[in-house]
């Protein structure tokens, strides 16, 4: 451990307080259901009105006609957040850990942000508003325990995986590495809207929410690359 085990100790506390937090406000979005549903619906007239037809209900007809695709989407969506993410974490503290503080905050940032808006602006996902999508992913107990059936917008998962992949694509040192994480964030992309959890509008505000925690959190080292160039 590159600051011995009370140290990992107070990183887990960290992340264990942040999911019971995420509990909490999942508990406040409950509490409004048909104001999910409501909201959903709105972002339904926003895509509709903007591109006359909803991209995700084709993306999850072309996944299902294809078993072993839906099936790696599903895969997808669960572990990206669930374990991925965790083994990000985990891999960065022991390996880079110059880099493991920063990704932690830009994480932690992004998740405070995207739980404010749940809090907010709780959102039903497409499969929870009966206009054709299939929800078949969500059937299992532990599923349903794990997730928050009002949390679509932003899209955390979008945010998650934009901040995973450009800070990997940074710090891993091997091509294919690189390669890999720099297009996990598309195919996470991919994947949410395809198994009918999130439409494309929630993936940009979560893409949003990255943007702005990276910028936050990078600030400095971002003001320092650009005082290296100038001349």
């Amino acid at each position: 451990m590159p600051r011995g085990w009370s140290d990992l100790g107070r990183q887990v506390a960290i992340w264990l307080g942040f999911l019971l937090a995420y509990q909490l406000a999942r508990g406040v979005a409950d509490r409004h259901p048909e104001q999910a549903i409501a909201n959903g619906l709105r972002v339904i007239n926003i895509e509709t009105n903007m591109t006359s037809r909803l991209y995700e209900l084709t993306l999850q007809q072309f996944v299902d006609s294809r078993g072993w695709l839906s099936t790696l989407a599903s895969v997808t969506y669960w572990t990206s957040e669930f374990t991925v993410l965790t083994l990000a974490l985990l891999w960065l503290y022991v390996r880079r850990h110059d880099s493991f503080a920063r990704f932690r905050n830009t994480i932690l940032l992004a998740n405070v942000l995207g739980l404010l808006g749940y809090v907010l602006m709780p959102t039903a996902p497409p499969r929870l508003l009966g206009v054709g999508f299939v929800d078949n992913h969500h059937k299992d107990g532990l599923v349903q325990l794990a997730a928050n059936p009002y949390a679509a917008m932003p899209s955390l998962h979008a945010a998650d995986a934009l901040i995973v992949g450009v800070v990997l694509a940074f710090v891993c040192r091997r091509w294919w590495a690189k390669l890999i994480w720099a297009v996990w964030p598309a195919w996470v992309w991919f994947a949410v809207m395809a198994t009918g959890n999130h439409f494309w509008l929630d993936c940009v505000a979560g893409l949003g929410v990255a943007v702005l925690a990276l910028s936050i959190v990078y600030r400095r080292d971002a003001l320092q690359v650009v005082a290296a160039r100038r001349p």
